[in-house]
């Protein structure tokens, strides 16, 4: 999903009508929750603008406004071989008393184990090609030359793992980007984030030069994924933000989410608070790891935060490495599965900021420039694509 950078934008005002054009995606997060086992036609949602979207080089429409819809199509996944099938349309536009009429559809949905057809048709999985059905598969085939062991298996399946649940149940809180199907006037918010520039260039400036831009993986050690993030703040401010902006802490990586993470990958379901594995910063793990997920294991936002010594303008500093997982593969190098990233850490970098500006939290904003090398790779081999600059958020204090 493309995120846009326009949050550096900052001091753009309210503009006049803007003509917004057919194609301009938009970043949502759904109000309603929609799931196809209960959901009807005509059935009406709510959604919000979460990140300012931008046309002819301007931001047209400010984070923070509604957006409207209903559902078209809706089919239930009521046997294993069935695909839940959801088609939304999007057709009203609402800023305080401020109303237009648009018409857009579903152009992606963020971490979604769903897929999305070139007409918004959201498609669903088969509960017969989960995890969960290959096992029954096997514990099956075991069964016909060994019943006695293949109930045991089944016993042991049935007390581990339930049974996939093919439907498509998008909570409240679901992010997806949609796309204009015709262009609108738009008269309403086209503000950019009220948030001034951090103070102190220079001083910033070597504050973060004097920063490790490099992780390194634990086991085995290699170096990895590049800081693209820094906080300025207490831990409690951080969270709070995070948590605010829809975000979960980390589960610490240990048998019980060892088991859970297989449970989610054979659940073929969501698992927000999965582990990550341990990257180091100066020989340090995180402080802080946070993720955004939503119904399967295999994509997620997430990021790992480090305390830095020293302090900027009275403020903690905190280092961050934001990446976005958008699948998972075999590795041969590390003979087990791993998580594919999204290699253009930038965009992930606005994700973070659009998310904590639409929080309300973030104090002040500046992006520092930094000389950091080209073709990097994480320690899995996925490429790092950035133009090297780290974005730097004052938060501010937990009331």
């Amino acid at each position: 999903m493309v995120w846009f950078a326009v949050v550096f934008m900052i001091g753009a005002g309210v503009c006049a009508a803007a003509s917004v054009p057919s194609g301009t995606q938009i970043q949502i997060r759904l109000l309603s929750a929609i799931n196809t086992a209960t959901a009807q036609p005509n059935q009406r949602f709510d959604a919000v603008v979460i990140a300012p979207v931008a046309a002819g080089g301007r931001i047209v429409i400010a984070a923070g406004v509604k957006i409207s819809g209903h559902i078209t199509e809706v089919k239930a996944a009521n046997h294993s071989d069935q695909q839940a099938a959801l088609m939304l349309v999007f057709d009203e536009a609402i800023d305080g008393a401020h109303r237009a009429s648009i018409a857009a559809k579903v152009a992606g949905v963020d971490n979604a184990r769903e897929s999305t057809d070139s007409s918004g048709m959201i498609s669903g999985i088969k509960a017969s090609e989960t995890g969960s059905a290959r096992l029954d598969q096997g514990i099956n085939k075991v069964s016909e030359k060994y019943p006695g062991l293949g109930d045991i298996l089944g016993a042991v399946k049935q007390a581990v793992v339930k049974e996939a649940d093919a439907n498509i149940d998008y909570e409240a809180g679901v992010e997806m980007t949609i796309a204009l199907t015709r262009p609108i006037e738009w008269a309403g918010s086209a503000a950019a984030p009220s948030v001034r520039p951090i103070e102190g260039d220079a001083e910033l400036a070597r504050v973060v030069g004097a920063q490790p831009y490099r992780t390194t993986a634990e086991k085995p050690p290699r170096p990895s994924d590049v800081t693209n993030l820094m906080f300025l703040g207490g831990e409690h401010e951080i969270t709070n933000a995070f948590e605010k902006a829809g975000w979960s802490r980390a589960d610490v990586l240990n048998g019980k989410s060892k088991l859970e993470t297989f449970r989610a990958m054979t659940e073929a379901r969501g698992y927000k608070e999965a582990p990550v594995s341990v990257l180091l910063l100066d020989g340090m793990p995180p402080d802080m790891v946070f993720e955004k997920g939503n119904d399967t294991f295999n994509a997620r936002h997430h990021l790992r935060i480090w305390r830095r010594p020293g302090s900027f303008n009275g403020q903690q500093v905190w280092v961050c490495s934001a990446t976005h997982d958008t699948g998972i593969d075999f590795s041969e190098q590390n003979r087990t599965f791993i998580h594919k990233i999204d290699p253009n850490i930038d965009v992930e970098r606005a994700k973070v900021v659009n998310d904590l500006l639409f929080t309300g939290l973030v104090r002040a904003l500046s992006l520092v420039t930094r000389e950091i090398p080209d073709g990097m790779t994480n320690a899995t081999g996925d490429e790092l694509r950035t133009d090297g600059g780290i974005a730097v958020i004052a938060l501010a204090v937990r009331p």
